[in-house]
């Protein structure tokens, strides 16, 4: 084993210590492991990080230097790593593949010193400096694979080798730089970048880690696009502290529940039911027991490899025994020492989805492979399952059948079913503010009863095309109550700003309304037919009231279905009655006491 025995190395790297900080699952929280950061590099005499590894690669001693600190890390862990099955990301500068000091053998040992294992490591490799020697660097990652242990690109997208360390790596997981988070609910072009890497990720059958997540706004951008896990300031700052290290962040479940946009909820119980449980073969399966799965005929075209955290590795397909089977002497090939027991050559990696990702999440990771297998399916990172081809169109086919259902017949728009569970997550979800718009026509049946049901029709769809278009953006929703009655759900917008708009938007449709009437009606300003009483007389034209109730994302605004509902009825009766066809109103300042219309309907 290589031993550093340079003294002042030795005093340099006394004063080192470690911080840890988690690296989540980003639907549940879970911590799926914690990556090693180095501190007190001052102390050790270094203005920075980098300049004590340049200054060790300089010497040529950066592998001595690197084993002492995988040393330092995992003894510091070891105190938080024992009860729990999380991973530690150690941070590998490339160069210590070209050091003149490395050589190989050195790892395995470590770990059995501090009770480890290969599958408890991952190795994070930067962009930040170029692997001279493409081949022997892949030559010696695939030997660190072919161990067990799991490569991670840090930074990808903040150095300069970029695709090409992607190729030579063929990592498990890539890790987002922070550049590429910060602020990616507001740009665009950034939106388009991560995606594109987390698109390339699932290709190659890679999970994605974002890092540098530090506000509520990129934790649900790195969710909607796709990232699997999270790290950064918003879940955990890095801590000296192993004690305050968790096992799971509950704060995150919030985060996740608070976002109506994410329809991953509603779709697990339709994955579980197509997701087909293919028993896997270990990493350190014998060659020949699987060969012999194959052999005798086992209804299997492929076996789903695990490691020893039930974490998928990829899938061994039979015809990678091809040459074998139907070779006299195959098995004897197999058998012979020279050839090896490694199974790890046989791998194929296959795209890996969570089962908390929504139908059209699994879809698109699926269209990005080229293969003809479907999906692997993980809870937690932990091997569920496996989707093929058919089960995923058969889910896609269900979901459009599930959204037909409750999609209004005549405009499309949401219908009764998804309003109601907005409401329900919106009453829910106490820390964001939302504002719940409801819209009714005045003088609509008179309009109906005169110009006939189909030009009844047309106006609401055309309100109908004015509401999609008010309600593009993901913080809104639209729906169609029945008849005359619409809504439109905000969330985290002021409500000053909501009711220009919507005074704004009455307006507009009170104009365009205006072109379903004949001349003479639209220069009298009214129409002669029957009101709600059967009585003849002058009803104005078509025009819409808008009823206003705000939930703040503070304060104790604690109210059940009913009660909103009697409230917003008695918004909408006031807005009907009020010269500017609009009444809004807080709940926290309107009394649940006060008297109302018992007789009031929602809808």
């Amino acid at each position: 084993m290589v031993e550093l025995t340079d003294s002042t190395w030795i005093s340099r790297l006394g004063f080192i210590d470690f911080a840890f900080q988690p690296i989540v699952n980003i639907h549940t929280g879970t911590a799926f492991g914690f990556e090693a950061l180095l501190r007190n590099h001052e102390a050790a005499g270094f203005a920075t990080i980098d300049a004590l590894f340049d200054q060790a690669f300089k010497e040529g001693m950066l592998h001595q230097v690197d084993l002492v600190l995988r040393k330092k890390a995992l003894a510091k862990f070891s105190a938080f790593k024992q009860d729990c099955p999380v991973k530690l990301f150690f941070n590998l500068d490339n160069r210590l593949l070209d050091s003149g000091d490395y050589a190989p053998g050195n790892t395995l040992a470590t770990l059995e010193s501090y009770g480890y294992s290969q599958d408890d490591v991952c190795f994070e490799i930067s962009e930040k400096h170029k692997i001279y020697d493409s081949a022997d660097a892949s030559k010696t990652l695939a030997a660190y694979r072919s161990q067990g242990f799991k490569i991670a690109v840090d930074d990808c997208g903040a150095g300069f080798s970029g695709l090409q360390l992607l190729y030579y790596t063929e990592p498990d997981y890539i890790k987002i730089d922070r550049f590429f988070i910060q602020n990616l609910a507001g740009d665009p072009k950034k939106r388009l970048l991560v995606s594109t890497i987390v698109n390339l990720a699932h290709f190659m059958g890679c999970l994605v880690m974002a890092e540098g997540v530090e506000t509520p706004d990129e934790f649900n951008s790195c969710r909607e696009i796709g990232c699997d896990m999270v790290q950064g300031y918003h879940i955990q700052r890095p801590t000296l502290d192993t004690g305050a290290l968790k096992t799971r962040y509950p704060e995150v479940k919030p985060l996740t529940g608070r976002d109506r946009r994410n329809s991953a909820s509603k779709d697990r119980s339709l994955i579980k039911t197509q997701i087909n449980p293919v028993r896997p073969v270990y990493s350190d399966c014998d060659i020949i027991t699987l060969f012999e799965k194959f052999r005798t005929g086992e209804d299997a075209s492929f076996f789903p490899v695990v490691n020893h955290y039930n974490e998928p590795l990829g899938i061994i397909r039979d015809t990678a025994f091809k040459d074998f089977i139907f070779s006299k002497f195959g098995r004897q090939l197999l058998e012979n020492p020279a050839f090896g027991r490694d199974i790890s050559r046989f791998i194929t990696k296959l795209p890996i989805a969570d089962i908390h990702s929504s139908v059209e999440k699994l879809i698109e990771v699926y269209t990005q492979y080229n293969g003809h297998e479907g999906l692997l399916i993980v809870d937690n990172m932990k091997y569920l399952g496996y989707l093929s081809p058919h089960s995923l169109l058969r889910m896609i086919n269900e979901k459009n059948l599930n959204i037909a259902r409750n999609q209004n017949p005549l405009t499309r728009l949401p219908g009764n079913a998804l309003i109601h569970d907005y409401f329900a997550e919106a009453l829910a979800d106490i820390t964001s503010g939302y504002l719940l718009i409801y819209f009714d026509f005045d003088n609509f049946k008179s309009y109906n009863d005169t110009y006939g049901f189909r030009n009844g029709d047309r106006l609401l769809l055309m309100f109908s095309d004015m509401l999609k278009k008010a309600s593009l953006g993901e913080n809104r929703f639209a729906g169609h109550v029945g008849g005359d009655d619409f809504f439109m759900g905000i969330q985290g917008e002021a409500i000053e700003p909501v009711e220009a708009e919507m005074k704004a938007f009455a307006e507009t449709f009170r104009r365009n309304a205006e072109s379903f009437y004949d001349r003479e009606a639209i220069t009298k300003g009214y129409c002669v037919a029957k009101d709600r009483n059967g009585a003849i007389r002058e009803i104005p034209l078509v025009t819409v009231s808008t009823a206003i109730l705000e939930l703040p994302g503070h304060g104790d605004r604690s109210c059940s279905m009913e009660q909103v509902s009697l409230i917003i009825a008695d918004l909408k009766k006031q807005a009907k009655g009020a010269a500017t066809k609009l009444c809004s109103a807080t709940i926290l300042d309107y009394s649940l006491a006060k008297t109302v219309d018992p007789q009031a309907q929602w809808g």
